[in-house]
Formats: structure tokens, sequence, C-alpha cells
């Protein structure tokens, strides 16, 4: 007899992510992928790809999440990104009250209920800055690889002062004191300082309670996570799966 799967598929701004799961809730497949210009194409791609690895081609509806949820013609059912984001890491911290998600092009916190439903959830979907897209933009004035940057910051003891809340002026004042002559690891810690702080006010507007759990690509960066948790004052858990977690709420509602 074969068993029974879920597949949920995460189409964001910036990546594509797609998850098999099996009636225990387990990823048996992933995939992401760059979105580019088209949403569709990046979603039956990474469909393909998480048939290919789970072995066999399912019969499940595909349940689609993120921006993209209503562009890709192979989803049977679309669920928004907050109820997924939030069903998606309570499977995995049952115990989450606060769920921070920064992705390539947006941020956002959820307030988790019961069951793993959201109860409140502020967006920041207008501006850059409180992004991803804000530290790849700050890498290229630093001249360092946008991987490289969290380590680079770690390295500081005296992170600098970054007041700018705007992409475009904070670049301005991230060049200014660079011909001061401040330290790469200096800036580089000031910058995910600032971004922390403002992720931090956006969260405290719908109420901070631990656990606080963050996902997305941005959670991967260490030297984010800390100042985050420095500026929530609370410990920050972070998911092995911190990328799929969107995919993996949609999965479980394939599944169900």
């Amino acid at each position: 007899m074969r068993e029974k799967v879920g597949i949920g598929i995460d189409v964001g701004s910036t990546t594509t992510k797609g998850v098999v799961i099996n009636s225990a809730g387990q990823i048996l497949a992933s995939s992401i992928r760059p979105t580019g210009a088209s949403a569709n194409d990046a979603a039956k791609a990474v469909l393909d790809e998480i048939e290919e690895a789970h072995g066999e081609a399912t019969e499940q509806p595909v349940v689609s999440t993120g921006y993209g949820r209503k562009l890709i013609s192979i989803a049977d059912r679309e669920v928004t990104e907050i109820t997924c984001h939030s069903l998606g890491v309570h499977h995995i911290f049952p115990d989450v009250q606060l769920v921070i998600d920064v992705g390539g092009q947006d941020s956002k916190a959820i307030r988790v209920g019961s069951e793993g439903r959201p109860t409140d959830f502020e967006l920041n979907d207008k501006c850059s800055a409180g992004t991803g897209r804000f530290l790849e933009v700050m890498a290229r004035v630093l001249d360092v690889p946008i991987e490289g940057l969290g380590p680079l910051a770690l390295q500081s003891q005296n992170p600098c002062s970054i007041s700018s809340t705007c992409t475009v002026f904070a670049e301005s004042e991230v060049i200014s004191q660079i011909s001061s002559g401040e330290s790469p690891e200096d800036i580089a810690a000031g910058i995910h300082q600032s971004m922390a702080g403002k992720i931090a006010s956006m969260s405290k507007r719908v109420g901070i309670a631990a656990p606080v759990v963050a996902t997305g690509g941005v959670a991967l960066n260490q030297a984010f996570v800390e100042y985050l948790g420095k500026s929530l004052g609370e410990d920050i858990s972070v998911p092995q799966e911190a990328q799929f977690t969107g995919a993996l709420g949609a999965a479980l509602l394939s599944i169900q």
C-alpha cells in the first residue's frame, strides 16, 4: 500500500521551496531554487525535484503558500504564508509563541496560538530594510560575499552605530564610516545590530513571548540571530529546516 504523503510549495519572492512529508510530518524530500521571472516554472521544477528525490510521483493535492502562491498552476489549494509558517514552526517547536521570519524581500512577526494557528501578525513588505535584501546591499558595499557578512560581524568587539532605517540612507552611512576608517568587522556588526533592532520593533507590536523561533534564509545568519536575541531580550531558536517551514506548513495542510 502506497504511503500517504503531503506536498507543500512555498513560492517566495527570492526562492521557491518544496517538501514532501509522511503522515508523521517528517520531511522525506525537499528542494529549493531561485524563483526567478516565472513563479510557475520554479514551482514545477521544485515539484519535479522533490518527487524524483522521493522516488515516485504522488497524487496527493499540492498546497501552495508564499507571495506567489496564486501564480502557480500545479496547486490544488493556496493558503497564506502567515498560516503556513505558523503551522510549520509549531510542528517542530510545539511550545512556540512567536515566529520571526526574515526572507529576501519581506519580514514578518507571528504570534502563535493553540494548535499552531496564528493569532496576530505584523508584516514588512514595503521597505527592504529589515530583509535579506538589506544585508545583500550592505555586503556589496563592504565588498564581501553575502555568506561572509555574518562571520565578519561576529569578529567585532565594538559595533558601529547605523542610525538610518532606510536601506538607501544606511548605504550612504556605511560608505561614510568606511571613509572614516571604521573596521569592516565593526561596520558589519553595526549593520546586523541595526537590522535586528528594526525587526525587534516590529515584533514588539504583536507582543514578545518566549519561546521565540526565527525562520527564513536570514535566520541562517548567526550574527543576525545573536543581535536579534539581544534586541528582544530572549533566546532565539532556529530550526534545521529554517528555509522550509512555510512549505512544511503547507504540506501539513495537504495531508489532512
